[in-house]
């Protein structure tokens, strides 16, 4: 927790939720994310039942929803916190993508989809997943999409093919992006509908392997075909054609969600680093730590992440005072800052493990596989460095 950020509320709170990820999470998470997955979900059913408990649970909530009610800037802190494991969030349920899909829907379902889905959603007692990217199409550019939702009568007929649709493993349903009005001006194509994974024709092709690793359950990334899925038109959240609006507000508050869970990875990973680095032993007397390469990357990633955590902070504070909108350039800018210090500083924690860093004996090989794709996801980093470029441009007249 940093001290200029450190609310009332904060200073409670976070002591709790580090007691409870070291009592309860950190003992097990090897065998969570190695392990088959409903043996996983069974032992984080008791944990996430322990939270709620000790009054943890989905502290990004109001608390008449059950939660604790923390601002952006509050939550970040608790987020990054959370991100020291990688099931912490889920122990507490503040998980991607079903965080993303809670706000989504709060903030723009009807009440009976809110009634359905939403309520057991922030309960903790189903997962949701999010359906937008397209093998066919550039998954950073929602306005291109081949998936298409046609109106007949009373209900929507989804047919397409989706991937990297996280989580849908075991997902109840899944939000879909899919285009309503082809005719429309391109922000203005698709919409969003829910989806049960039980309607006929949701078809999972497989769970996609990434560097090796299928997963299953919610730590999982599914390829799904729409075929002639109907679900009642209903089901549509917000108004025909909102979806690339409702895609944008969705993806501000996630993408400060994804670099504090970054930067707790970060705090994890420096940590391993310099306990590696303090005891293992080169010969008599001589640690790695005392190797001045070493001594560099310890340096280097303190600062990195030191600066990385501020920036985010920084942005979260903006997007609490003025929204997400006003703070789109500080989100372009984490965006690929964060993504790179995370990458660099897991690189730097492996080799001080040198072979230990690539087996799964620790938690490194599991983040360096699964977090490369922080450079790719939620816009690529080209993407952000060349829309902040534009924008600072601007100011000059180009």
């Amino acid at each position: 927790m940093v001290e200029l950020f450190a609310t009332d509320k904060l200073k409670t709170l976070y002591p709790k939720v580090k007691a409870f990820l070291e009592k309860e999470i950190y003992p097990i998470e090897l065998q969570l994310v190695h392990g088959p997955w409903l043996e996983a979900k069974e032992r984080l059913d008791n944990k996430r039942a322990i939270a709620k408990t000790l009054g943890l649970w989905a502290p990004y909530l109001s608390e008449k929803e059950g939660g604790i009610g923390l601002s952006m800037i509050e939550f970040g802190q608790i987020s990054e916190l959370l991100g020291t494991s990688p099931v912490g969030h889920y122990a507490l349920n503040c998980q991607a993508p079903d965080i993303g899909n809670i706000e989504l829907m709060h903030q723009s379902a009807s009440n009976d989809l809110k009634a359905q889905y939403l309520k057991p959603l922030m309960n903790g007692d189903i997962r949701s997943c999010f359906s937008m990217t397209e093998p066919e199409f550039a998954g950073s550019n929602p306005i291109e999409m081949g998936t298409t939702a046609v109106l007949e009568g009373d209900e929507y007929v989804i047919n397409g093919h989706k991937w990297f649709t996280s989580s849908a493993d075991g997902a109840a349903f899944a939000i879909v992006m899919a285009v309503t009005n082809p005719d429309a001006s391109k922000y203005e194509r698709a919409s969003m509908i829910v989806v049960p994974t039980d309607t006929p024709g949701f078809e999972v092709v497989r769970n996609i392997s990434v560097m090796g690793d299928v997963g299953g359950g919610y730590i999982s990334h599914s390829e799904i075909n729409y075929v002639n899925c109907r679900v009642p038109a209903t089901n549509l959240i917000g108004e025909e054609g909102s979806g690339f609006m409702l895609a944008q507000q969705r993806l501000g508050p996630g993408r400060i969600h994804h670099c504090m869970r970054w930067i707790g990875i970060c705090e994890r990973a420096f940590d391993m680093m310099c306990k590696r680095a303090a005891t293992r032993e080169l010969r008599d007397g001589k640690k790695l730590g005392h190797q001045q390469t070493i001594q560099n990357w310890i340096s280097e990633s303190r600062a990195e992440i030191n600066a990385a955590r501020f920036m985010v902070l920084h942005a979260a504070d903006k997007m609490d005072k003025e929204g997400s909108k006003a703070a789109r350039m500080e989100i372009s800018t984490i965006k690929f800052f964060v993504a790179n210090v995370l990458m660099q500083v897991l690189d730097r924690s492996i080799q001080v493990h040198g072979a230990l860093g690539i087996t799964d004996d620790t938690l490194l090989s599991f983040w360096y596989r699964h977090e490369r794709g922080a450079r790719i996801y939620d816009g690529p980093d080209e993407v952000h460095k060349a829309s902040l470029a534009k924008s600072i441009l601007r100011q000059y007249g180009l």
